[in-house]
């Protein structure tokens, strides 16, 4: 679970994923236009690709930010692959025009690196925790800050015993 605690597990199906960013394109329609998508790697690149192609964008460029272990977050995240250049000129070079997608916003530091690289840019992600929530634009469902969201790429099929058992 993560640093500050996390204690309550809330895991995401492919199809509601799928659902939520489809979700996501539909609120973003009215936002653009945009000349180009960035998507924090890596739970960015999977809403990234729905969005991209619900919207017709076809300029799509990654920022490439470690901030998680495993199972926690870590202290303070690492920008391992910055904007292109080309990109990162779009718009007046300010983010004017660029769409960035995550799939979480958790506490805001990630989003803080990139209001910092790109100030204008319009930041969405699918769910959004209070700490974070402030910093995006555009997101689709609230959770808790004690909340661990389990990811369809994250997870697989298994039997889990009934809540009365113990079970999470």
């Amino acid at each position: 679970m993560s640093d500050e605690g996390a204690h309550k597990p809330f895991p995401v199906s492919w199809d509601q994923f799928h659902r939520d960013a489809r979700a996501l394109a539909w609120r973003l329609s009215g936002a653009g236009p945009f000349e180009a998508m960035i998507a924090v790697t890596r739970g960015g690149l999977v809403p990234a690709a729905v969005i991209a192609r619900e919207l017709g964008i076809r300029v799509i460029d990654t920022l490439c930010v470690s901030s998680y272990s495993h199972t926690s977050q870590v202290s303070e995240p690492t920008v391992l692959k910055g904007i292109s250049d080309a990109v990162a000129r779009l718009g007046g070079g300010n983010g004017n025009g660029l769409l960035v997608v995550e799939d979480l916003v958790d506490t805001g530091k990630t989003a803080r690196i990139v209001r910092d690289l790109v100030p204008q840019a319009h930041i969405a992600a699918v769910y959004a925790k209070p700490m974070g929530k402030p910093l995006v634009d555009t997101f689709i469902t609230e959770v808790s800050q004690d909340t661990w969201i389990f990811f369809p790429w994250d997870t697989g099929l298994s039997y889990l015993p009934p809540i009365r058992d113990g079970a999470a």
